[in-house]
């Protein structure tokens, strides 16, 4: 059975930070249908459903700051960055690709910004970072994006305690979409992420829904305390709307219908629909250009470090 929905409990969102929630949704779009028509090889992983995170994250986050992300961390870097035609010129290996092409769709590394698709190692890396920022002493953090399925690493551990013991400016996001892959929460980690936390004495808070002037007044202070240096753990329950990768969903049919109703777009949708389907078109509209525009560019030539 599917609630009704309660439009007067979703609050409006600024037009920048949903329009950019809304590019970033048709971006990741965009990729699909590329990938289905044969336009792009490889692999991806969207963050369709997480949108809202990392773009409630952006004010957040000052220039001086280091972002370290995953495998689907297309979100992290174009709320970071709104770079579109590059990211996309990146993954299709066209001229003005971050990364000179080479990168793809996971490893991307920018002005204090990097990607990785290994699991578990941006927490170490970002560790070893924010010694350097603790030790220049200018007030700067590292925020890294981990989902839940990356408690499974050893590295993450040793890395949390090294954070914990030395102090270090650390933002730990988790963005708990309840999935690894294809294996649920629940039967892949034991306790919770709160306690694990807990077990190295760093702060932790849960942040729901996608309210997100209620998640920055929440998280602004606490970010504050990062930059002096008391680690802190932020995990959002969110959720995958799309599959693991491309196309490999192991979820029932049923599942899913549940996790696309519960979806911020489609609730938002729902409840504010002249202002969202405005800005969804327009959206829409910018990344097709964008995307025609940077398919006929030619290839990507790699000149080497």
């Amino acid at each position: 059975m599917t609630a009704t929905l309660d439009r007067a409990a979703v609050p409006r969102l600024d037009d920048a930070d949903l329009s950019l929630m809304l590019e970033i949704r048709a971006f990741e779009l965009k990729l699909l249908d590329l990938f289905a028509r044969g336009q792009l090889n490889g692999t991806t992983h969207t963050c369709l459903g997480q949108e809202y995170v990392p773009v409630a994250l952006r004010t957040l986050l000052a220039p001086g700051d280091h972002v370290f992300s995953n495998h689907r961390g297309h979100g992290h870097y174009l709320a970071r960055f709104a770079d579109f035609g590059g990211l996309l010129a990146e993954i299709m290996g066209r001229e003005g690709a971050v990364c000179g092409g080479v990168g793809g769709s996971q490893h991307i590394r920018r002005d204090g910004y990097l990607s990785t698709g290994v699991q578990g190692e941006s927490l170490p890396v970002a560790a070893g970072v924010a010694l350097h920022l603790k030790r220049a002493g200018n007030g700067s953090l590292a925020c890294v994006y981990v989902g839940d399925g990356t408690f499974g690493e050893g590295a993450v551990y040793e890395a949390l305690n090294i954070i914990a013991l030395w102090r270090l400016p650390v933002l730990v996001v988790v963005e708990n979409n309840g999935i690894a892959q294809s294996t649920p929460l629940e039967t892949h980690m034991a306790g919770s992420i709160a306690g694990r936390a807990a077990a190295f004495g760093i702060d932790h808070t849960l942040l729901t829904g996608f309210d997100l002037p209620a998640i920055r007044a929440a998280l602004e202070p606490l970010a504050d305390r990062v930059r002096q240096g008391v680690p802190l753990v932020a995990e959002f329950v969110t959720q995958r709307v799309g599959p693991h990768s491309k196309g490999d969903d192991t979820r029932t049919a049923q599942a899913v219908r549940d996790v696309r109703e519960a979806d911020w777009h489609a609730v938002y949708g729902g409840a504010h629909p002249a202002q969202f389907d405005d800005l969804e078109r327009a959206a829409r509209d910018r990344i097709d250009a964008i995307a025609g525009e940077v398919t006929a560019r030619p290839p990507s030539r790699w000149a080497g470090p």
